[in-house]
């Protein structure tokens, strides 16, 4: 795990991930598009030191467009976030012409990414994604990053003001949804496990 280096992690040079950028920047604050790319390298970082075998293009893709049923634009009063996040990026994927089955992979890595976990073995790319998204917003399963490692995707991609509005966003969704899995993460304290997420107490650039 000592070797994580952020130079040695690429993003896919395809343009449905330069269109993934491109989306995610005009639609998502400044504090979840770093989100957003952090959840990447986390994962892939993850998935590199422990051998497992994940399609970057995929997991990139998901991991840019995951927020995205958070923002007004494409949020929905009937249905979870993650649900809402999944159904734009399968729109997304018809777009760049990928075919319904990788359509719908992206969609369902998006979907789990709300899951306590997933079987690696069955959604190697849904599993990275729960456990870099814990990771990045609440700071489970951090004896699997180096501190080193921590530090230099957080001086490149800062966290901003994503502990106040990533909570703010999950108040609203819990408020409206109260059967979602935001409002179950808004129960369990998110608040508080938040607040300790060593991520936040990491000096600042």
């Amino acid at each position: 795990m000592n070797t994580m280096r952020l130079a040695d992690l690429l993003v896919p040079d395809s343009p449905a991930c330069t269109n993934a950028v491109e989306v995610t920047t005009a639609y998502c604050s400044p504090a979840l598009v770093n989100h957003s790319l952090r959840v990447y390298f986390w994962a892939a970082a993850l998935g590199t030191a422990r051998g497992v075998d994940f399609d970057a293009e995929v997991l990139f893709v998901a991991s840019l467009l995951h927020d995205l049923g958070l923002v007004e634009d494409f949020d929905s009063h009937r249905v979870p976030f993650e649900v809402a996040g999944g159904s734009v990026a399968w729109v997304f994927a018809a777009g760049a012409g990928w075919p319904v089955q990788r359509r719908t992979r992206v969609s369902e890595v998006i979907v789990r990414h709300m899951w306590p976990d997933v079987d690696p073995q069955e959604d190697p790319e849904g599993f990275l994604m729960v456990r870099s998204t814990g990771f990045d917003i609440v700071g489970r399963g951090e004896a699997d990053f180096p501190v080193s490692f921590r530090n230099e995707v957080l001086a490149r991609y800062p966290r901003l003001s994503l502990a106040d509005e990533f909570l703010k966003c999950f108040q609203d969704q819990a408020s409206r949804k109260p059967d979602s899995s935001a409002a179950a993460a808004i129960r369990n304290d998110l608040g508080v496990r938040m607040a300790a997420n060593p991520l936040e107490q990491a000096p600042r650039p």
